[in-house]
């Protein structure tokens, strides 16, 4: 009876200890005012913007406040969720108090920021009606994820103007924030969105497996993720699950299609500057497809959050993996500290392969708590917000517990020499680099979703058959090696015209099935080519 009470005790202690030990939170009710987000930043930095605001808010105002961060995952979760609360709040202004019939024409329609001049006067009205409404989620504000995330809920009407541009006037300019940067949009013209900070995309790796499978030089290009020796040992994320990962493969196609056009203009130089690239771009999609592919081929895992690859990274079960630019920091620094100064995880942004984006921060339509929001906006914009990004912990107007190592969106941030001891990434200046990757947005921008899903049906969802005809080839000898390889990366059912042609227009019609059934068809005939591909290298078939 003693050791069951021992062991009863035991068991109580580690429940509850947890608890008892946690540092006292706010509640709602206990705060002055009160500040709902919704977003899929982190811990580290909702801690840090919390406290942060926090001390802000309270001397601006005399006015104690409360954050309360809703997280639900990542922005594809969030883009779903923000959807069906707005369409369940219109619905009870349209039907509910309008009385009013609803129907899913109406649904569609008040939601549409393209929706065509021919359309129903219903239609037409359903729309006015939601963009003049107060129509409300429930929560302020969006924060975090990628301008594509955020131009959607614009689009949708979901997202209002904050008055952060009125208000802060001087803020907006080529020498503090400017409007683009390397073909990146860095802030709504119209006021719906603003980045808050910057991110890109590169490759964590960890040196000690880089060893261990016997690669002497660390990955410094995309394609260097493609060597086989790395079979088994990438960590990648769905792109359809995470927007930030999707825009790294995104990346990934434009410096294909770059390099293309370049090779286009040595080749042809007084030719038509048009035709060349509408060639590169085709040919660069084609050679970002299939270095993708092969990268998918290397992949022990696709996740859903793009957060495990750097952790799988960091602990030695995957050599490297694409991340976003501040994950793969963090864990560097992580690692780091854990092992007194060590280096055992490196970082690289692909050189002329990874552009400079933001991640923005929005008004919601019908937020409870406008004001509050508009204050939490001017804070994180305001040069005291910036230094959360990137100063170290414990400097003066830095973040109290987490290095966030994240590279602030203003340009006047860098112009601070006397900062530079405060600084995690004293040495980085995004807005200097050498060769910054040109993001062209006519030539992806149009094709986002469609790229997502291409890549995960040619990678995810085929990855058991990819992979076994990957191996085969890599065993293969020559010639039957490449006439394995030309069949595995026969991507032509997937190219530009067709992912601008018919994929696209199964993924948008509003026929579910047309999205269903297009994946099923491009499911089987890549695992047929696969299958094929591996015959092929194990002799058991005549090449093409």
């Amino acid at each position: 009876m003693l050791k069951r009470g021992i062991l009863l005790l035991v068991l109580v202690a580690t429940v509850a200890l947890p608890f008892l030990l946690r540092p006292h939170r706010a509640a709602p009710g206990e705060a002055d005012d009160t500040l709902v987000i919704i977003t899929p930043h982190n811990e580290a930095i909702r801690h840090e913007y919390s406290i942060g605001f926090r001390d802000w808010y309270k001397a601006r105002t005399g006015r104690t406040v409360v954050l309360d961060w809703r997280m639900i995952g990542g922005t594809s979760e969030i883009a779903r969720y923000l959807e069906g609360e707005y369409v369940a709040s219109f619905r009870n202004l349209w039907s509910g108090k309008g009385g009013r019939p609803w129907s899913a024409e109406i649904q569609s329609a008040f939601q549409n920021g393209r929706l065509p001049k021919d359309a129903p006067p219903v239609d037409r009205e359903a729309r006015e009606a939601f963009l003049a409404s107060n129509a409300s989620c429930g929560i302020d504000l969006f924060f975090g994820g990628g301008p594509f995330d955020f131009e959607r809920q614009a689009r949708a009407g979901r997202l209002v103007d904050s008055g952060i541009g009125r208000l802060h006037p001087e803020w907006f300019t080529e020498q503090t924030m400017p409007r683009t940067f390397g073909g990146e949009t860095y802030w709504d013209k119209g006021g719906l969105w603003y980045g808050a900070v910057l991110s890109s995309y590169g490759i964590l790796y960890n040196l000690d497996a880089l060893k261990r499978l016997g690669l002497a030089k660390p990955p410094e290009q995309w394609r260097d993720l493609a060597d086989p020796r790395y079979l088994g040992q990438i960590g990648m994320c769905d792109p359809t699950k995470s927007g930030s990962i999707a825009a790294a493969f995104e990346n990934v196609i434009q410096q294909e299609m770059h390099r293309s056009l370049e090779a286009a203009d040595a080749a042809d130089p007084g030719g038509d500057p048009k035709a060349h690239a509408a060639q590169a771009v085709r040919q660069g999609w084609l050679h970002g497809l299939q270095l993708l592919q092969l990268v998918g081929a290397n992949a022990r895992y696709f996740t859903d959050t793009s957060q495990k690859p750097p952790i799988d990274v960091a602990s030695g079960d995957c050599a490297a993996g694409m991340c976003i630019d501040f994950y793969g920091r963090e864990q560097q620094e992580a690692v780091r500290r854990r092992t007194s100064g060590e280096e055992r995880l490196g970082y690289v942004s692909p050189e002329g392969g990874a552009a400079y984006s933001v991640d923005p921060i929005a008004l919601l339509r019908g937020a409870p708590h406008p004001s509050v929001a508009l204050a939490f906006i001017e804070y994180t914009l305001s040069l005291e917000g910036q230094k959360l990004w990137n100063f170290r912990t414990g400097a003066p107007g830095g973040p109290q517990t987490f290095a966030l190592r994240r590279l602030p969106v203003r340009r006047d941030f860098y112009s601070h020499p006397e900062w530079v001891p405060f600084r995690s990434d004293p040495e980085t200046n995004p807005y200097s680099q050498r060769k910054v990757l040109v993001h062209e947005d006519a030539w992806t921008g149009q094709l986002f979703q469609e790229l997502s899903v291409v890549i995960r049906i040619t990678t995810e969802d085929t990855h058991p058959e990819l992979v076994k005809a990957w191996r085969a080839i890599i065993a293969a000898p020559e010639p039957a090696r490449s006439r394995a390889l030309a069949v595995l990366q026969d991507l032509s059912a997937v190219d530009y015209d067709q992912s601008l042609g018919a994929i696209k227009k199964a993924l948008t019609s509003k026929n579910l099935v047309d999205a269903i059934r297009l994946s099923r068809d491009l499911d089987e005939h890549f695992r047929r080519n696969y299958a094929k591909a591996e015959a092929i290298a194990r002799g058991a078939a005549d090449g093409p």
